[in-house]
């Protein structure tokens, strides 16, 4: 089995960041960012009582969250009723990935 990869740090960077909905033009909700782990990861690594890696999360505020579980309970009809195309979530939460990857590895070259 596939170990489940956990990085407190990358779930922290997450909630700095804007809400991929409120970002893309629609009306703030909240301040509070959370980090929706997806619920169609790129891996696959999703199931029942399986949560999905943390490096396949996206900043959603508390209200868009809330309405994505609740309201919707599919990510497909969630991001597509807010015009976002087919793996948006997928692709912004890899472009995530990996600017913190980025930032680990070149994180020693400043210069003080």
């Amino acid at each position: 089995m596939v170990k489940r990869i956990q990085d407190k740090e990358h779930l922290l960077y997450v909630k700095t960041l804007p809400c991929m909905i409120c970002k893309a033009g629609f009306i703030s909700h909240s301040k509070v960012v959370q980090a929706h782990h997806l619920l169609r990861p790129k891996s696959g690594m999703r199931g029942f009582g399986l949560k999905a890696n943390d490096n396949e999360c996206v900043p959603l505020c508390m209200y868009h969250h809330a309405k994505l579980h609740t309201k919707f309970g599919d990510e497909y009809k969630f991001f597509r009723h807010y015009g976002f195309k087919e793996n948006a979530e997928q692709e912004y939460a890899a472009e995530l990935w990996e600017r913190t990857l980025w930032n680990r590895e070149h994180e020693d070259d400043l210069p003080f």
